[in-house]
């Protein structure tokens, strides 16, 4: 169950740097086009070359950011589907969708003590 705790904090993460991802550009006016599905995939294929580098971040203030750093590669992957997914769409629009991903994120986040309790519920129910 440690595992599934610390997995479901790693998709907090991982949907709050998509959410900045598709914020970021929307501040210069960028909307969702293939060019910007391009830097995404790009991004995506940089922090997937350098994951062990990444790996071997720093604990900071208690948290092992090189644990967490090792998924950044999902986060641009994340956002290049987004903006798949509403291509053709202006800046506002796309800060929006970038919005409803952080929205996805910290409800992940709120909400992760409920749905593991409930699984270590089923869980030791299943056990018996």
């Amino acid at each position: 169950m440690d595992q599934w705790r610390l997995r479901s904090s790693r998709g907090t993460y991982v949907l709050l740097v998509a959410s900045f991802l598709l914020i970021g550009p929307t501040v210069a006016g960028v909307g969702a086009t293939l060019p910007l599905v391009g830097v995404f995939a790009a991004l995506a294929v940089a922090f997937w070359a350098g994951r062990d580098a990444l790996r071997r971040l720093p604990v900071v203030a208690g948290y092992d950011t090189g644990w967490y750093a090792q998924d950044s590669w999902l986060a641009p992957v994340l956002a290049a589907v987004v903006t798949l997914a509403v291509l053709g769409a202006s800046p506002p629009e796309l800060q929006a969708a970038g919005g409803f991903v952080g929205l996805a994120g910290m409800v992940n986040y709120f909400l992760r003590p409920l749905y593991l309790l409930i699984a270590e519920t089923i869980l030791s129910v299943v056990r018996r």
